[in-house]
């Protein structure tokens, strides 16, 4: 935003809060689907090492490569997760930002047209 009016700031003060509170309900969808993977991965893990053969550290291998999916879905959900909690902050830094400038174009209002004349 260029043309900064008080009308304009406030337009884009309304629109970032309505992506805040928008960002709230991604955030958690993104954090339910990754506990649920997180879950999952856990799951599959025990049930792949209590299944394998052989001494306890081959076990653990063997249980790794067995939840590959798994784990690569859980690190998905919370890559996800992540970059749409990094996003959630950038809008409310905008946020921020956008009501700085609205103070300073208030100020700029209240002084206008003061000290000509004399």
């Amino acid at each position: 935003m260029t043309d900064y009016s008080p009308e304009k700031v406030d337009l884009a003060i309304a629109a970032c809060a309505n992506r805040i509170a928008n960002g709230v309900k991604v955030c958690d969808e993104r954090y339910t689907t990754y506990l649920q993977a997180d879950h999952a991965y856990d799951v599959a893990y025990a049930h792949a090492y209590l299944n394998a053969e052989g001494p306890a550290h081959a076990k653990k291998y063997e249980a790794e490569i067995a939840t590959e999916n798994e784990r690569r879905a859980r690190d998905v959900a919370d890559a996800a997760y992540r970059y749409a909690d990094r996003t959630a902050r950038a809008v409310q830094d905008e946020l921020r930002a956008l009501q700085s400038v609205g103070a300073s174009i208030r100020a700029m209002y209240q002084v206008a047209g003061r000290g000509e004349g004399a």
